[in-house]
């Protein structure tokens, strides 16, 4: 099982920006997923989770600019980041608790960070 993420790059303030994670292999169910950051020197935060059922939870500097969804037909996690500010800047990092298709493990997995940048 793999999780791989896409789509950060550079972009002006107040732009926006859409951010993948495809999870892959031997997947038989996922529960929770989400999305952490971290910029250089700081300890890595909450960016927003989301149950299977669609419930979503978002970190206090995010809320009302970001929206997280996922498509569990396609095993993906999305991060609709709009009105981008230049404390966004950071590494984006996937998550997702899988159960995989051979003993029915639950446990958790993560990505390999993505790197946003906002900068004029």
């Amino acid at each position: 099982v793999q999780l791989q993420a896409s789509g950060g790059g550079l972009v002006q303030p107040g732009g926006s920006l859409r951010l993948s994670c495809a999870a892959s292999g031997s997947i038989f169910s996922i529960e929770n997923m989400g999305w952490y950051r971290q910029a250089p020197g700081q300890e890595r935060e909450l960016v927003a989770t989301i149950r299977s059922g669609g419930s979503a939870n978002y970190g206090d500097s995010v809320k009302g600019r970001f929206t997280i969804t996922r498509d569990n037909a396609k095993n993906t996690l999305y991060l609709q980041m709009n009105s981008l500010k230049p404390e966004d800047t950071a590494v984006y990092y996937c998550t997702a608790d899988i159960r995989d298709d051979f003993l029915y493990n639950l446990r958790s997995y993560w990505g390999q960070g993505t790197q946003v940048t906002v900068s004029s």
